[in-house]
């Protein structure tokens, strides 16, 4: 059966309808004309994950997503962020839920959409959460897919929008010694911030930048770090541009604060870039 992409743009003039063979997406461009919103209706297996996507003003190149869609702290921000800056927001819709839960062929699955961007990670956590087929691979590495199609052409930087609680994972999750020590080429621990608070990027000039500005900071291993299907793997890999900001639920002035500087530092550079209109998902 073929899935089918509906737009729907609605501007002061009238509604627009085109439909392609792919998924469902639903666009609204709302009163003010610096805001569009679409929203992607992506069937997995038995259920339908909407994927919105907002574009404030022209295309940047600066693209956040986030994933997860109980850390809201992350998104608050960012909408308040992009809404004085521009760039683009990608937001997976799963009932304030981190894993993703689907059924197949009358088999239930959960996997952690943050761990689906390589054949290892998908396998790692569908086991890891729930369990585990060929069927059930390939549907999740065809969502995966989906959501990498969403921003790769536009971008010229990713920032995944993360939320964690106390102590659980923090800038000393990198230090040697620790847990991910060998996925951290370098780290820059600032004992005055909380050490729950910090970014990481697979780029030694975000690193070294944020850092300098006394954030938490680590550079990824792209060569040596764990491959477990992330989004900062999949970028390390590549050669992209990546960064996270993460900070504890409810630090939303310390998070936009983070994103404020992360954002004036990307446009510092990018400055003599001329802008382009539209968004195409």
């Amino acid at each position: 059966m073929k899935k089918w992409t509906i737009i729907i743009t609605t501007f002061y003039c009238g509604i627009y309808l085109i439909a392609h063979p792919t998924d469902t997406t639903i666009a609204f461009h709302k009163a003010i004309f610096s805001k569009e919103e679409k929203i992607i209706f992506y069937k997995l297996g038995d259920i339908i994950i909407p994927i919105k996507i907002i574009q404030f003003g022209k295309i940047t190149g600066i693209v956040c997503i986030n994933l997860h869609d109980n850390e809201t702290t992350s998104v608050d921000a960012a909408i308040s962020v992009l809404d004085e800056t521009g760039g683009t927001l990608i937001k997976i819709e799963n009932n304030q839920q981190r894993l993703i839960r689907f059924r197949l062929k009358g088999i239930s699955y959960s996997f952690d959409p943050n761990s689906i961007f390589s054949r290892t990670g998908i396998e790692k956590s569908l086991k890891e959460n729930s369990s585990i087929n060929r069927d059930a691979i390939i549907e999740v590495e065809k969502f995966a897919k989906r959501i990498l199609q969403l921003f790769e052409a536009n971008t010229s930087c990713i920032i995944a929008l993360h939320n964690n609680t106390e102590g659980s994972y923090s800038i000393r999750t990198y230090l040697p010694g620790n847990e991910k020590e060998m996925d951290a080429k370098e780290v820059y621990y600032n004992q005055l911030q909380d050490i729950d608070d910090l970014v990481l990027t697979t780029d030694s000039i975000l690193y070294q930048k944020m850092a300098d500005n006394g954030f938490n900071s680590i550079w990824q291993e792209n060569t040596k770090a764990v491959r477990d299907g992330s989004l900062s793997i999949y970028c390390g890999e590549r050669n992209k541009r990546y960064i996270n900001i993460e900070t504890q639920h409810g630090k939303l002035a310390q998070y936009v604060q983070m994103l404020q500087k992360l954002i004036s530092i990307l446009k510092e550079e990018n400055k003599e870039i001329p802008e382009k209109s539209g968004y195409s998902p």
